[in-house]
């Protein structure tokens, strides 16, 4: 059996921050710019808090079948949890996506070079 690969998206909105915790974020907020977003196995945060106080949370997991995209899904919405908590950070309206990159549509390029293997 191959090993699934997992990309979990976490989305929320911060809530009731207050000016230090403001003032916090956005100065570590260069280390999480969206540009710089990445799925990785202990998460990636990216907000903008001068644009609106929404969050987004990149998490790779990986399993030996579908159901464990469920799996993966808890731990990550908890990783999430677990660091806005521990931050102090207030969170409401949290929700997430998986995806299974082994149900992944091929893109053009991947269809090009399967076809030339074939």
């Amino acid at each position: 059996m191959s090993t699934r690969t997992f990309r979990i998206t976490v989305r929320g909105v911060f809530d009731g921050l207050g000016t230090d915790q403001r003032a916090e974020l956005l100065s570590r907020a260069p280390e999480h710019d969206v540009l710089r977003a990445a799925f990785t196995p202990e998460g990636h945060l990216s907000y903008d808090l001068a644009a609106r106080s929404a969050f987004t949370f990149r998490f790779q997991d990986s399993g030996e079948e579908e159901a464990d995209i469920l799996e993966a899904t808890e731990r990550a919405e908890e990783a999430a949890k677990t660091w806005l908590t521990e931050r102090g950070y207030g969170y409401k309206n949290l929700r997430s996506t998986a995806e299974d990159l082994s149900q992944a549509p091929l893109g053009k390029r991947q269809r090009r070079a399967a076809a030339r293997q074939a």
